[in-house]
């Protein structure tokens, strides 16, 4: 059973800085693909960024330039790292895991960006 735990959110100034974690249960091999998804009230879930197995990146427009993505395999977690922060990121980010040809979740955590 695969398990994604995340970690790191919370309340924000705009401008701020939030890291977010995901620690999965399994071992990250180099063939699968991470990545951030977030969803705001009212809105679907949208992609933020997503880390393949060969180290490629790529980021959803509102987010590049301010927003970093990375793992640590030998921790089996990845990373987001979101800098400017702005209200309207204020959203749940979810971390996804895409492991030998399913896709799993985690539960989630909230960020919030506001003065």
């Amino acid at each position: 059973q695969v398990q994604l735990v995340e970690s790191g959110g919370g309340l924000v100034q705009p401008g701020g800085s939030l890291r977010l974690s995901c620690a999965a249960s399994v071992s990250i091999f180099r063939d699968n693909t991470m990545g951030w998804y977030r969803q705001a009230p009212g809105k679907q879930r949208e992609l933020v960024a997503i880390i393949t197995g060969s180290g490629t990146t790529n980021y959803a427009d509102p987010v590049k330039g301010r927003f970093a993505i990375s793992r640590d395999g030998a921790k089996n977690t990845w990373y987001l790292q979101m800098n400017s922060l702005k209200p309207e990121d204020t959203a749940v980010y979810y971390c996804k895991l895409f492991y030998y040809g399913t896709h799993y979740w985690g539960k989630g955590t909230l960020v919030t960006v506001s003065s």
